[in-house]
């Protein structure tokens, strides 16, 4: 991987509000050619700076009206189990992030449905019931106070 220069950085940041600049329109924000934002850009993404380009979706447009955080802890604290654990949550639309936590919980997931008795369901009929899981705990999100609009890269 090269070194980041400050142009590197500008572009990253402008196509993190908006992947689909094209190369003129990236050239009149960052004040570089057409054909080195090209450059750039095809260097980033080779070099997995640039991982993809995605489309932000209105989750409630589309009826997913409750958000949750889901604390999960494990049975057993093995390989096996958090394999077993890894490879349900693969499968499941309603997990939008999944992280792995030190401390008293094992695993926070971020989820979306459309109500409560969706809520209940994924909890009780598809959590619960997986051999890897012990104890899950849910707390529904009231308000996002700052969701996620891209990393500091300048």
């Amino acid at each position: 991987m090269t070194h980041l220069d400050k142009m590197d950085l500008k572009l990253l940041a402008e196509l993190q509000k908006d992947g689909r600049l094209t190369n003129n329109e990236l050239s009149d924000r960052i004040a570089l050619s057409p054909s080195q934002c090209s450059r750039r850009r095809t260097r980033l993404e080779a070099e997995g700076y640039i991982s993809g380009y995605h489309a932000a979706i209105d989750r409630q447009k589309l009826g997913l009206g409750l958000m949750v955080v889901i604390s999960v802890t494990l049975a057993t604290h093995n390989r096996d189990n958090a394999k077993r654990f890894g490879e349900l949550l693969a499968d499941l639309p309603e997990v939008l992030e999944a992280y792995a936590l030190t401390g008293e919980m094992d695993y926070h997931l971020k989820v979306v449905t459309r109500d409560l008795n969706d809520l209940s369901r994924f909890v009780n009929d598809v959590l619960l019931p997986h051999d890897s899981v012990q104890h899950v705990k849910t707390s529904i999100v009231l308000n996002v106070l700052k969701d996620f609009e891209g990393l500091a890269v300048q």
